[in-house]
């Protein structure tokens, strides 16, 4: 069982700041292994389209935006993929995030140009592109053929790097024995990394582990749980 810890009702300053450049990184680990292999070298030689799938706060994004600076693709999102000429797109990477959002005539177009040369599109999601509705069925087809590479859930050693990340953007100095609390009791996602620090930031105390477990069993008592 973990504890979600939502946001409270009072409001906050915005005391957080961009993080320095290297802190946050992207840590691989077994949970994220399959899809950092895939891009490592992609889309050298092969190009085309290439999904990258897994629940939310699991990383994938960043995985993504890391891609897309790696190549000099450009970066889309969701619906506002629409907004672009798709020729002017025409052999060059593209990085479509929450491309279930996108409608099937751009998504169709987007595709087809992943096959022309210098042309490469990742699509990022949570349920693989076979899933997806298809009005269209040539988009059917295409999409059932997508290269579709699964991400999990962050298991310790990347959730304890987005705890570590969310803790130097705030400039928290927290003891050593914080994170691994941390690791038992949050829900496994980014979201949840970033909701308790925000929460031990506003208590304007030295970060503990009495702090942490302070705060969590907190939210045990007020009934905010889920497995």
């Amino acid at each position: 069982m973990s504890t979600r810890l939502t946001p409270p009702d009072q409001m906050r300053l915005p005391l957080q700041s961009d993080l320095p450049e290297g802190v946050e990184g992207f840590v691989v680990s077994e949970c994220n292994h399959a899809a950092d292999e895939a891009l490592a070298d992609w889309p050298n030689l092969l190009g085309g389209t290439m999904a990258i799938c897994g629940p939310e706060g699991c990383g994938k994004s960043r995985l993504g935006q890391i891609w897309a600076e790696r190549v000099g693709a450009v970066a889309l999102d969701g619906a506002e993929a629409a907004l672009i000429d798709p020729m002017e797109l025409e052999g060059r990477p593209v990085l479509l995030d929450r491309a279930r959002e996108v409608d099937d005539e751009t998504l169709f177009h987007l595709i087809n140009l992943a096959q022309s040369p210098g042309g490469a599109l990742l699509m990022i999601s949570r349920a693989a592109p076979s899933s997806w509705e298809a009005a269209l069925p040539d988009l059917r087809s295409r999409l059932d053929a997508v290269i579709t590479v699964p991400m999990e859930a962050p298991d310790d050693a990347v959730l304890a790097a987005m705890l570590e990340a969310r803790f130097a953007e705030r400039g928290i100095r927290a003891t050593k024995d914080v994170i691994p609390y941390l690791l038992r009791r949050i829900d496994r996602s980014a979201a949840a990394a970033a909701d308790v620090v925000e929460r031990l930031d506003a208590m304007h105390r030295p970060v503990t582990r009495a702090l942490a477990r302070e705060l969590v069993e907190g939210a045990d008592e007020s009934g905010d749980l889920f497995e």
